[in-house]
């Protein structure tokens, strides 16, 4: 299983949600969807956005658990 540590890494850098939106124009309701892990799947280029936007790697934002 892969969990989504988005919420988890906007919480300990202490950045909002708009603040995300602002520096990468991705959408509100997808961010939304990306942060409450509603979603099944993440487009690359917003994957790129986000990991400019906190400036980390894909790794950080996503976590490998065995089921």
């Amino acid at each position: 299983m892969i969990k989504n540590r988005l919420s988890e890494i906007m919480g300990y850098k202490r950045i909002k949600g708009y603040e995300i939106i602002n520096l990468t124009g991705i959408g509100r309701k997808t961010l939304y969807n990306i942060y409450h892990d509603k979603t099944k799947g993440i487009e690359f280029e917003t994957l790129n956005k986000l990991c400019f936007a906190l400036d980390c790697t894909p790794n950080d934002l996503f976590k490998y658990i065995p089921d």
